[in-house]
């Protein structure tokens, strides 16, 4: 049957894109599918800082997602470097917080997580930090799914998942019923809405985040620059990335000329040149927002082929690895590597 698959993942930013990545390399028949085009949505419109911003504010629960993440997103980055020849542009270029941030929290929690940290006039310098460019890392993912032999179709909007008799009998969708055995939702901040009745605890909900990309003839800053929730994030060909907003809008994706003036004008105290340059682009997306940025992995309670990968709010690309990881373990009923119980979807 055409629209027949083993695994069925609905949704193509980075997580599913990794997912798909990592069941075809065990021999898993993977199709993916997506409402609009590949990767166009809040793992595209990320800044690419691999790291929770101001780790030491966030739940052990999100933490411990992430520095797992982290120490594994080298290798799969390297790994898609090497397979695709597309270059995801990861690197440890270190993150220089500046303040306000309560250095008597921030010193003890680095020390305690084995995260490098230097003293620099007021601020931190987290040296470890690492980035990667979007876009790129989402080219070299859809590249190496076809490589694998994984099918992906866009422009199919998931209607329904129709489930009988405790189980996920089919997909309606805009193209079409598609059937599997196993269903695994990353559909990001659509992931409640596209579950329906099905949702349960996926406290899942859209929070908009603007954007403004600049160019420059060399990246005009040697590390991401962090002033509370505002940061600058230079790329290696001198762009540089600055955002960004929280706005609950729903699933209004429109930029707005108030975040324009808002963030050039908090951006041009921390690097002046910023205030005579044009602004090459300004766009927003849609993160995945849940209830203490914790995000939901793993099997449905009451309909064990249906799985989720979703809700990871600033975060799905900086924990895709560890959550992908998390996910597959559970899938080959293999053990953890630490204790997943806050990402159950109970």
């Amino acid at each position: 049957m055409k629209n027949h698959s083993e695994i069925i993942i609905i949704g193509s930013g980075a997580l599913g894109l990794a997912t798909a990545q990592s069941l075809l390399q065990q021999g898993a028949g993977v199709t993916v599918l997506e409402r609009g085009a590949v990767g166009q949505e809040s793992s595209w419109a990320g800044g690419g800082i691999l790291s929770p911003l101001c780790p030491w504010d966030y739940p052990d629960e999100v933490m411990r997602l992430a520095l797992r993440s982290m120490a594994l997103f080298g290798g799969f980055a390297e790994h898609l470097y090497h397979a695709t020849g597309i270059d995801p542009e990861y690197q440890r270029c270190g993150m220089l917080v500046l303040p306000p941030f309560n250095v008597n929290v921030a010193l003890p929690w680095c020390a305690a997580h084995g995260l490098k940290v230097e003293q620099c006039g007021d601020g931190l310098l987290l040296p470890e930090v690492a980035q990667v460019r979007n876009p790129r890392l989402l080219q070299a993912l859809r590249v190496r799914v076809g490589q694998l032999g994984g099918r992906i179709v866009e422009q199919c909007e998931v209607k329904q998942i129709v489930a009988e008799a405790g189980r996920v009998t089919h997909l309606a969708t805009t193209q079409g019923d598609f059937i599997a055995y196993s269903y695994i939702v990353t559909a990001g901040a659509w992931s409640k809405v596209l579950l329906g009745e099905h949702a349960l605890h996926a406290d899942i909900k859209p929070i908009r985040g603007q954007m403004l990309l600049f160019k420059f003839d060399a990246p005009p800053l040697p590390h991401i620059v962090l002033e509370n929730d505002l940061y600058l994030i230079p790329r290696r060909d001198g762009h540089l990335l600055v955002g960004s907003t929280r706005e609950d809008v729903g699933f209004d994706k429109s930029t707005t000329d108030a975040a324009r003036a808002m963030l050039l004008q908090r951006a041009s105290l921390l690097l002046p040149a910023l205030a005579d340059m044009p602004v090459v682009k300004h766009w927003a997306g849609l993160r995945p927002a849940s209830p203490a940025n914790i995000p939901t992995i793993g099997r449905h309670p009451h309909l064990p082929n249906l799985y989720i990968n979703s809700g990871h709010f600033r975060y799905g690309v900086t924990m895709a690895p560890a959550s992908v990881e998390v996910l597959l373990n559970e899938l080959n009923g293999a053990s953890q590597t630490f204790d997943v119980k806050p990402y159950r979807w109970t």
